[in-house]
């Protein structure tokens, strides 16, 4: 779903409106037109029932802001920044930079926004009768808002992702458990037998002539699957992050240079060089490591001493580069590389020598094997001309996901 159009800010959160919610607007507003007409007796005149079913509609989608809003002010109040609000075809969503770290917080943020339409349904119920004394319509109207606002909060209590009830499910199972990926795993399940049951009771409405109430559902269990796999397949990210090794994303983007080897012959290789990022150059002495050399010492000195001295004579330490160790997990490089703000870490074997190189698109490609995808050549080249994971996978937003959850830490063993 797209960002949609910014109309204005909420305590520093943007609410967007996305183009679909126009659709919906519309809608709505011919259904509480038609309802009008029925509910209403005499029934008003036609402007008069449309001006006032368009009013019914953008209050009620004021009551999913206010619903929203709950969700976004207590996330705050947990340390969480709010990214936005956007109102959309199904209603609305607010999208936080992270989960929060404790399932009591967590538990708070999803019960917030069904405690707001269930405290306005209570309102605008109680309301009913003194407003219909000023006028039938009036009466009509809050009648209506306060029953779609029972309903928006007992639909959102369902127990199953991506609703509110969820997320309450998932937070109390990590709660009882400790494991916020059970809860998650669970409040995924339910969140798909749940769609699987939407679209199986919206076709069966469909059948027997119920078409808008059919589409709605089978509509709505569309989207708890799409949901449903987008939770399962961040479970299986996480889970390559946490399993898969340095040692099996490692390529080899470093040469190995003898300590007497001058800088005429330097020069040559760097000539020859592909394009791109060139290759590291290490250093070694009969084998043992001495350190690394980059182009410095070619653009410092003039090209007639590069026969006499030696790359030996210009090293810098091999400490100098961010490294990692072959034997640990993924998540942990993920996180070097946002950290260190480096695109090539240096992988040293289990002795601490060097024994390979990662870069982004490495790290990314292996995750995406493990789940069973094979980009083609030309997607890598392009991640590696980028210096970014292919497909743009948001690797570092569910490393950071994972550290303030506690499902991994930075004393994790490896």
């Amino acid at each position: 779903m797209g960002e949609g159009w910014q109309l204005l800010t909420i305590r520093g959160i943007p609410l967007r409106i996305h183009p679909s919610w126009f659709v919906i607007l519309l809608l709505a507003t011919m259904a509480f037109q038609q309802h009008y007409s029925q509910a209403l007796t005499p029934s008003p005149a036609e402007p008069l029932r449309w001006g006032l079913a368009l009013v019914t509609a953008i209050l009620l989608f004021g009551s999913v802001l206010l619903h929203e809003l709950g969700h976004s002010l207590v996330a705050l109040s947990q340390g969480v920044k709010v990214r936005s609000i956007t109102l959309f075809l199904l209603g609305g969503v607010a999208s936080v930079e992270r989960e929060c770290s404790t399932a009591r917080g967590a538990l708070l943020v999803a019960a917030a926004g069904p405690a707001v339409s269930m405290a306005l349904a209570l309102v605008l119920m109680g309301s009913t009768h003194p407003a219909t004394h000023l006028s039938p319509a009036l009466g009509e109207m809050v009648s209506e808002l306060g029953a779609l606002n029972l309903v928006l909060a007992l639909f959102n209590l369902l127990p199953g992702l991506p609703l509110d009830g969820g997320l309450i499910l998932k937070a109390l199972v990590w709660q009882a458990t400790g494991s916020q990926r059970r809860g998650l795993e669970v409040a995924n399940a339910s969140g798909r037998f749940l769609a699987l049951l939407a679209i199986g009771m919206g076709t069966v409405l469909l059948l027997r002539g119920s078409g808008l109430g059919g589409a709605w559902l089978i509509l709505l269990g569309w989207f708890g699957l799409g949901a449903s796999r987008n939770q399962r397949q961040l479970l299986l990210l996480q889970q390559a992050l946490k399993d898969l090794k340095v040692r099996e994303a490692a390529s080899r983007r470093f040469r190995v240079l003898e300590a007497r080897t001058s800088l005429r012959q330097l020069s040559q290789l760097r000539l020859d060089d592909r394009q791109g990022k060139p290759d590291w150059l290490l250093v070694s002495d009969r084998g043992r490591w001495q350190g690394l050399i980059d182009d410095q010492p070619l653009q410092q000195l003039p090209v007639q001493r590069w026969d006499s001295e030696r790359v030996g004579d210009h090293l810098q330490p091999l400490s100098t580069l961010a490294s990692i160790r072959e034997g640990a997990p993924l998540w942990e490089a993920v996180q070097e590389f946002e950290d260190r703000g480096v695109d090539r870490l240096l992988v040293l074997s289990a002795a601490g020598l060097p024994n390979g190189t990662l870069e982004r698109p490495d790290l990314g490609n292996a995750v995406l094997q493990r789940l069973g995808l094979r980009l083609p050549a030309q997607l890598l080249e392009a991640a590696q001309r980028q210096g970014g994971y292919p497909l743009g996978l948001a690797l570092p937003q569910v490393v950071s996901s994972m550290l303030a959850t506690g499902e991994v830490s930075r004393d994790t063993p490896s």
